[in-house]
């Protein structure tokens, strides 16, 4: 799925983005975040109509998990469409970042 889903990402150290063409859209899918510490806040997910269902945000997330592991930080999902995947995959646990109590 996300092997043929071409997935740029623009990290601007505070913040930046995830995101991935959508033929026949105007606008791309995208995952937004902003740093905080070693943290990534994931704020929002965009998917066009056009292409809901097709598996494009789960794969964004896929490769923020994935850069996560490869560069050392956590992820604080705060986009509820995150939140959930997180909640379905619990192999992710080792790149959640706490919640502080």
């Amino acid at each position: 799925m996300s092997d043929s889903i071409a997935i740029t990402h623009d990290d601007q150290t505070t913040h930046g983005t995830y995101s991935a063409p959508v033929e026949g859209a105007d606008k791309p899918a995208v995952l937004t975040w902003t740093a905080r510490g070693e943290a990534r806040i994931a704020e929002h997910t965009f998917t066009p109509p056009e292409a809901r269902g097709k598996g494009i945000a789960l794969a964004l997330v896929k490769e923020m998990v994935a850069d996560a592991r490869e560069h050392g930080f956590t992820i604080e999902p705060q986009c509820p469409y995150v939140e959930a995947q997180f909640r379905k995959h619990a192999d992710w646990a080792d790149v959640r970042a706490a919640i502080p109590e």
